[in-house]
């Protein structure tokens, strides 16, 4: 029995299904999960020492890679002063200045603790300036496990909501319109029905929880236009998108600005974080400037605003995003001709689909008529040759500025040569 093989076992008994998050599991992929003790550059290495080349990246944080010698050094000096105050700090001031002065539409910004916590906090903040209780969220969009956003919409139909866990209080799945992606007549009926109940629209500009949909940029506009027309608020949801594709997020790569933002990931450098900021009229609704409650014992972390601030300053200048464009346009190239699967990328993200390249993959429905090859020969191919990708068919990849050119090269190759048996379209 392998040293995972034993910690997996006893994990169960202790834990729910033996993780903290379930996708760690493998029950998309199967077999046992490898247990890593920590990173370095672009690598992650199992109990076992084994060596992996890291695509995961934390599911996000990691832009930098593993032990990025700034981060770290930052981390260290906060630990040393003391790594929980309770009160007041100039570290977290420092981190909300350097994004508040580069990104126009955050005027204001609070941390929290997860980007579950700064979703739910933005929807109190929109309910709270509308005095609405409606929110419209998109079919295979993703925003945390707080209750009104674990819904989506079920057999094609925009508004007959199903929840996705038992559990859930439906008096407040009640207060939840879903709309599906990329589905102009849906948005245009949601708003025709609910317009003048609904405090705010949520979604991923950049929807990555559910595979990488990249939206067009007419639909995204219209929703803006939407929620202008209706007085709702429009929340871009960057947990995962923001600093990631760009450093003003997906807003500032298409040109929005929208009323509320939500991050995370990124801006902890690799620690646990969330933040909600926008417009200086919404967030001085937040206690204790106004009737909007939300605190936090953890929040302002002073490690991960340490972090945090030193990962964001390797960013501002721009000069990573363009290296991880590269990366990624070789990625693209290495696909270019093939006729097997789908690669689909924004930034440094990217999701493979075993299905062959036609039309880009933008909605649930896409991929419900064009069901997709098991993912987890690909993935167990991969892990076998020494490379990590999510163990998830619908969670997407992550390139970071640790990886090189030639380990993007041998990925490809590798995914290649993994799905040679599949057919061409």
């Amino acid at each position: 029995m392998s040293t995972s093989d034993d910690l997996f076992a006893r994990s169960k008994l202790v834990s729910p299904g033996g993780v903290h998050s379930p996708v760690r599991a493998f029950k998309g992929v199967g077999g046992t999960p490898r247990f890593m003790t920590g990173g370095h550059g672009a690598f992650m290495t199992d109990v076992d020492g084994r060596d992996y080349v890291d695509f995961l990246s934390a599911f996000g944080p990691l832009i930098l890679g593993h032990g990025n010698a700034a981060v770290r050094e930052a981390a260290i000096g906060a630990i040393s002063r003391g790594w929980s105050l309770g009160t007041t700090e100039p570290y977290s001031l420092d981190l909300a200045e350097f994004i508040t002065r580069r990104i126009p539409w955050v005027e204001s910004i609070r941390f929290v603790n997860s980007g579950t916590e700064a979703v739910m906090s933005a929807l109190r903040v929109a309910r709270g300036a509308t005095g609405r209780d409606k929110i419209l969220k998109f079919d295979g969009c993703y925003h945390g496990h707080t209750d009104s956003m674990l819904i989506k919409s079920g057999s094609g139909l925009a508004e007959a909501t199903v929840a996705d866990s038992a559990g859930l209080d439906h008096a407040t799945l009640s207060g939840t319109v879903v709309a599906a992606l990329d589905d102009d007549a849906a948005l245009e009926a949601a708003f025709e029905r609910h317009g003048s109940q609904i405090a705010a629209a949520i979604v991923e500009p950049v929807p990555a929880n559910y595979g990488l949909l990249p939206q067009r940029l007419a639909y995204l506009q219209r929703l803006a236009q939407l929620c202008r027309k209706h007085g709702a608020l429009l929340i871009f949801d960057e947990v995962i998108s923001g600093f990631r594709v760009g450093f003003q997020g997906a807003a500032g790569l298409y040109g929005f600005e929208p009323d509320l933002v939500t991050y995370g990931k990124v801006i902890g450098g690799g620690f646990p974080v969330g933040a909600y900021g926008g417009k200086r009229q919404y967030m001085d609704l937040v206690a204790p400037s106004g009737p909007v409650y939300q605190a936090g014992t953890l929040s302002a972390n002073p490690v991960a605003m340490c972090a945090g601030l030193a990962t964001v300053q390797q960013l501002a200048d721009g000069s990573l995003y363009a290296r991880l464009e590269k990366l990624g346009q070789r990625l693209d190239a290495a696909f270019a001709t093939q006729r097997r699967i789908t690669l689909q990328r924004v930034g440094s993200l990217f999701w493979f689909y075993l299905v062959p390249p036609t039309a880009p993959i933008r909605s649930l429905a896409d991929m419900q008529a064009r069901p997709a090859a098991p993912f987890g020969p690909l993935f167990h191919t991969l892990l076998e040759g020494g490379m990590y990708l999510s163990p998830s068919a619908y969670e997407v990849g992550f390139l970071s500025a640790a990886h090189s050119e030639a380990q993007v090269d041998a990925m490809a190759a590798a995914v290649l040569a993994a799905t040679a048996h599949l057919p061409s379209g």
